[in-house]
C-alpha cells in the first residue's frame, strides 16, 4: 500500500502573519506556496528552503542565512514591473523564506512543455520583458546567475488571448535565492550553481559571473523558445556544461527552417563563448532585441505593400516567418515596456525622429487609391499615374532611408577597456576616435569614461563614436622635505596639492630642532590630491648621552643606566665571551636619549657547552690524542702506555670548553 506524507506546512501560520494555503511548485532547493497575508488581506507567494537543504547549507557555510537575508533586502529594493516583487523575508523553524508577489500565470517552462516552441513574435515579446527585468537588476548591481524558463513567469492578459503570448506580462523571479545559494557554494570550492543547460562558459571554467553571464543564459532561453529545445544534451551534467565551453551555439534556423536570419544573428551575439564579444548587459541585449523585432516587422510590412501594388519585388533573401509589427502604443497600459529616454509619450516618437511607418490598410489607404486610379485611368494617363507612383515610392523609400534605415544603435562602451571597446566597435562596423583623456578616481586607467553618441542612441551605420578614456585616479608624488624647516616643508606640500599635518616631534642626534626628520607617506610615494602628510620634526639632540657599556658585567651596566634615569632591558645569547658580560647595546654609546628611554643590552651566556667524546677501551696515547684534538686538557693516571679504563667527565657529558678530562690507564 502506498503511503503519502502530508505537507506539514499546509495550513500553518508563518511569523504570525502568512497562512499557507496551497503548494504551487517544488524545486531542487525550495518549495513555493500560496499564502494569505492576514495583516493586509492579500494573496502572496512564499518560497521556503527545503528542510533537507537548509541544515546542509548552514553546516557548510555559517553565514548562509545572513547572505540570504542580505540578498532579500537587496532585491526588495529593486522595483520594476517585470520583476517579481519581494515583500518580506525571515526564518520559520530555522528555514529561510521569502514572501513575494503572487503571479497568476505559468512558468515559461510550463508554456514550452505545452507549446514546445513559440512563434518568433511571441518569443521576442517575452524576451523583451525578461531582458527589461534583468537589465534593471544589472543597473542596480545585481547578477541573476540562474536565468532559465523555470524562473520566468508568464501571466496572461486580463482580456484573455491565451493562444497568443505577445500581450502577456512576463516577470522574472529568484534573483536573491540564486546569489545567496551560489555564495554558499563558492565558500565550499566554487561549485557550479547555474543550471547546466543555460550555463555560461566562464562559469564552467573559472566560476566568474557578471552581467554578460546573464546575457548568455538569456540567449539560450531565446534559442529554446524559437526551437523547442536547448542546444546541448548529454548523459551527465558536466558533459553538457563543457559543451558550452567547447562549442558554438547552433543557429536556430538549422533546427527550424525558415526562421529569419536576424534571429540567428541575435542568438549568436548573445551566446558568444567570449564574454567580451557579447552585449555588455541585459539592457544592451534588450536594445538589440527591440531593433531586430522592429526590423522584422518592417520587412513584413514591405512584403504586404508589394502584394497590394502587385509590383515586382527584387530577389532579396528575407525571412519566411513573418514577425508582427511592433506597435507599443497598441498594447494594454499594464503590458507596455518602459519608453526609451527622450521619447515623446504623447506621440510615440523620439525628438527629431520621423514617425515609424504604419501598415497600409488595403481598403482606404494611399496604395489602394493608386490601384483604383491605375485601373480606372484612360490609357493616355496611365503612364503619368505610373510615373507619379514610382516617384512617390522613391520619395517614401528615400525618406525611410534617410530618416530610419541608415541608422543603427550605438553599443554600450562605457566601463569597457580600450581594447574591448575597439573590438566591439569593429564588430558593429563603427569607427572610434578619442577625446582628451581625463582623470577619474573610480574608473581604471585606459577604460572608457564617456562616449558620444551614448549607448542605445541612434548612429549612422559605419559612423564614428567619440570615446573619452580614463587616466585613472590623479596621483601626486610626496615631495622630499626631509632636512627643511617645517614652514618650508609645509609650503612645498601645499604646492603639491597635499596637506601638511605636524606630527609628534622626536629627538635626533644629527638634525637641529624644528627641522623635518621624516614624513608619512614617505617621500616619492604616489598619493591622491588633498592627502594629509604627517610631518615629523626634530627636537634636537636628547639631553642624556648613552655610555659605553660593552665589556662590562651586566650588573655594573644595569647600575650605570639606572643612575642616569634610563631603563635597561637584557637579552642573552651564546658567546665566547665570559658569562654575564655585555657584548652589545642599543642605542650605541654617545647617542642622545631622553630620561626614561630604554637601552637594550645583549649579554653573553658564556661559551656554548661541548660534548666529551668516549675514549674508554682505547690505548691510552690514542685516547689522550682524541681529547686534546677537541680542546680538552688531559690528566693521565697510572700506566700511560696501558688501555683507558675510565674517564672523568664521562662520555657525552656537556661541559664548558677547556674543561680538563682525567683518564685512568691500566
Amino acid at each position: 500500500m502506498d503511503t503519502q506524507v502530508a505537507d506539514t506546512l499546509l495550513g500553518s501560520l508563518i511569523d504570525g502573519r502568512y497562512r499557507i494555503r496551497g503548494r504551487v511548485a517544488r524545486g531542487g532547493m525550495a518549495t513555493v506556496y500560496t499564502a494569505t497575508d492576514e495583516r493586509l488581506e492579500r494573496t502572496v507567494a512564499v518560497k521556503i528552503i527545503h528542510p533537507t537543504q537548509a541544515p546542509d547549507l548552514r553546516a557548510r557555510v555559517a553565514g548562509f542565512v545572513e547572505r540570504f537575508t542580505d540578498e532579500a533586502k537587496t532585491i526588495a529594493r529593486l522595483t520594476h514591473p517585470n520583476v517579481v516583487a519581494v515583500y518580506d523575508q525571515g526564518t520559520h523553524q530555522g528555514l529561510p523564506y521569502l514572501v513575494m508577489e503572487y503571479v497568476r500565470g505559468r512558468t515559461l517552462r510550463d508554456v514550452l512543455a505545452e507549446r514546445r516552441r513559440l512563434n518568433p513574435d511571441e518569443a521576442l515579446a517575452i524576451a523583451e520583458q525578461m531582458l527589461a527585468a534583468i537589465g534593471a537588476a544589472h543597473r542596480a548591481g545585481l547578477v541573476h546567475r540562474d536565468v532559465k524558463p523555470e524562473n520566468v513567469l508568464v501571466a496572461e492578459a486580463p482580456t484573455g488571448g491565451a493562444a497568443n503570448l505577445v500581450d502577456s506580462v512576463v516577470k522574472v523571479a529568484d534573483f536573491g535565492l540564486a546569489r545567496a545559494v551560489e555564495a554558499a557554494e563558492e565558500d565550499q570550492g566554487n561549485q557550479l550553481m547555474a543550471t547546466v543547460a543555460y550555463v555560461a562558459p566562464e562559469l564552467v571554467t573559472d566560476g566568474h559571473a557578471d552581467p554578460r553571464t546573464d546575457v548568455y543564459s538569456a540567449g539560450i532561453v531565446l534559442f529554446e523558445m524559437l526551437t523547442g529545445r536547448v542546444p546541448y544534451d548529454g548523459n551527465r551534467p558536466i558533459d553538457v556544461a563543457w559543451q558550452h565551453v567547447d562549442r558554438d551555439v547552433p543557429a536556430p534556423s538549422t533546427l527550424v527552417p525558415g526562421l529569419p536570419k536576424a534571429l540567428d544573428e541575435l542568438v549568436a551575439r548573445a551566446t558568444r563563448r567570449d564574454p567580451g564579444a557579447r552585449p555588455t548587459d541585459a539592457g544592451a541585449l534588450l536594445a538589440e532585441v527591440q531593433v531586430a523585432r522592429e526590423d522584422l516587422g518592417n520587412n513584413a510590412h514591405t512584403a504586404v505593400l508589394r502584394r497590394i501594388t502587385d509590383a515586382p519585388a527584387p530577389a532579396v533573401a528575407g525571412p519566411t516567418m513573418a514577425v508582427a509589427a511592433v506597435r507599443p502604443a497598441e498594447r494594454p497600459a499594464w503590458a507596455r515596456l518602459p519608453e526609451p529616454k527622450g521619447r515623446d509619450r504623447s506621440r510615440g516618437t523620439e525628438p527629431n525622429r520621423p514617425h515609424r511607418r504604419r501598415a497600409v490598410p488595403e481598403g482606404n489607404g494611399l496604395v489602394a487609391r493608386w490601384r483604383r486610379q491605375l485601373s480606372e485611368a484612360p490609357p493616355g494617363r496611365l503612364a503619368v499615374v505610373a510615373g507619379v507612383l514610382v516617384v512617390a515610392l522613391l520619395l517614401v523609400g528615400g525618406g525611410w532611408w534617410f530618416g530610419v534605415g541608415r541608422y543603427t544603435v550605438a553599443p554600450e562602451l562605457v566601463s569597457l577597456t580600450k581594447a574591448e571597446a575597439e573590438s566591439q566597435a569593429s564588430r558593429a562596423g563603427l569607427t572610434l576616435v578619442y577625446a582628451e583623456p581625463r582623470y577619474d578616481q573610480k574608473v581604471p586607467r585606459d577604460s572608457v569614461l564617456a562616449q558620444d553618441p551614448g549607448s542605445a542612441d541612434r548612429i549612422v551605420k559605419g559612423g564614428t563614436i567619440t570615446l573619452t578614456l580614463s587616466l585613472g585616479p590623479e596621483q601626486f608624488p610626496v615631495p622630499d622635505v626631509v632636512g627643511k624647516e617645517y614652514e618650508l616643508a609645509e609650503a612645498d606640500l601645499r604646492a603639491a596639492n597635499l596637506e601638511a599635518v605636524k606630527g609628534k616631534a622626536r629627538y635626533d642626534d644629527n638634525l637641529p630642532a624644528g627641522v623635518v626628520l621624516d614624513t608619512d607617506p614617505k617621500p616619492g610615494a604616489e598619493v591622491k590630491p588633498g592627502t594629509k602628510v604627517n610631518v615629523i620634526v626634530s627636537r634636537g639632540r636628547a639631553p642624556i648621552t648613552v655610555p659605553n657599556l660593552v665589556g662590562k658585567n651586566v650588573n655594573e651596566a644595569r647600575g650605570a643606566l639606572q643612575q642616569l634615569g634610563l631603563v635597561p632591558t637584557e637579552t642573552y645569547r651564546d658567546s665566547d665571551k665570559p658569562k654575564d658580560e655585555v657584548i652589545g647595546q642599543s642605542p650605541a654609546d654617545g647617542s642622545g636619549v631622553e630620561k626614561g628611554a630604554e637601552v637594550k643590552l645583549e649579554v653573553s651566556k658564556g661559551p656554548a657547552p661541548v660534548t666529551v667524546p668516549r675514549v674508554v677501551d682505547l690505548p691510552c696515547p690514542q685516547g689522550k690524542q682524541v681529547l686534546e684534538s677537541q680542546g680538552f686538557p688531559v690528566v693521565v693516571q697510572f700506566n700511560p702506555n696501558g688501555v683507558v679504563r675510565f674517564q672523568n667527565p664521562g662520555e657525552n657529558s656537556q661541559v664548558a670548553p677547556g674543561t680538563p678530562v682525567t683518564i685512568g690507564c691500566f
